[in-house]
């Protein structure tokens, strides 16, 4: 699948800005199933000059500052960017049983990559704790392969949780989203990442977009229109396999790649500072169109 994507991100303040300073990740990575052959940023007030350059984990981040005076903000990001199938079964049956992938991760030297045990300790958003690896334990009985208890577990997110807007916010506490059984996509996969962590694996917490218009006769996946989160489980000799616990369903090319970090702080869309504005407000707008080779931009 081909799409064109366009991300706006509108800001208005009641007082003037003297100065702010933005770090963005709006970039779509390059994959091996994904490539990004377009990419333009266009911010209002225009700055004099917007710096790119890779952070930790290989994702594109924008810099930019504006030193003039202003009372509202624009930045529009737009891609074109093309996804094609992982190209693999997932065969969850013949991956590894979880105790080995855990094992292999706390090993003395690890058998798994340095990369892929930064993924199992603890961060701001996705930390374990007893009461997640108690909510997790169900999908990882004795020799259970690792793919098929990170799909169960999946799945049990999604029949227990309730996706509802606006009932929880960046700094609500996993404890809180466990015992309300509500929350939105970051919330269902900065869960399932802390329940992961919590079983001694290594999960990473992914930034992306879905299709917006799901193909004739297949109902739209939830957070579409938006930007929408979802995570990455290691699965030992199987590498990373994604799972999108708000929508039940391993990704394919329905799902386009921003960024991944540990949780929502490494790969927010914008961070900035700034001083003053006085009251402000945010709007946010995203669309994820299919095209055709021929309308692709020449």
């Amino acid at each position: 699948m081909r799409y064109r994507i366009s991300h706006t991100t509108k800001y208005a303040y009641s007082e003037a800005v003297p100065v702010c300073q933005n770090k963005l990740h709006l970039r779509p990575r390059n994959l091996s199933h994904q490539t990004c052959d377009r990419f333009r940023l266009i911010v209002m007030p225009e700055p004099a000059a917007i710096k790119s350059q890779s952070d930790y984990f290989g994702n594109t981040v924008e810099y930019f500052s504006l030193l003039d005076s202003h009372h509202g903000l624009s930045i529009t990001a737009t891609s074109e960017v093309e996804v094609q199938s992982a190209g693999r079964e997932l065969e969850s049956a013949s991956s590894p049983a979880w105790e080995q992938v855990a094992q292999d991760l706390k090993s003395v030297p690890p058998q798994a990559g340095i990369d892929e045990c930064l993924f199992s300790f603890d961060s701001e958003y996705a930390a374990a704790a007893p009461a997640l690896a108690d909510y997790a334990k169900p999908s990882f009985p004795e020799g259970r392969p690792i793919i098929e208890a990170a799909f169960d577990l999946m799945h049990r997110i999604f029949e227990d949780f309730e996706y509802k807007p606006r009932v929880t916010n960046i700094s609500t506490p996993l404890a809180e989203v466990l015992s309300n059984r509500a929350g939105v996509c970051q919330d269902f996969a900065h869960l399932q990442i802390a329940c992961i962590r919590s079983m001694g694996l290594a999960a990473r917490y992914v930034s992306g977009y879905l299709r917006t218009v799901s193909p004739e006769g297949k109902p739209q996946l939830v957070g579409a229109d938006q930007s929408h989160a979802w995570l990455a489980v290691y699965c030992g000799e199987r590498g990373w396999i994604d799972f999108d616990p708000t929508n039940d369903v391993v990704p394919t090319t329905d799902h386009i790649t921003i960024a991944y970090g540990r949780d929502y702080g490494d790969v927010s869309p914008i961070q900035g500072v700034l001083v003053g504005g006085g009251d402000r407000s945010m709007t946010v707008s995203v669309d994820v169109a299919p095209i055709q080779p021929a309308e692709s931009s020449s």
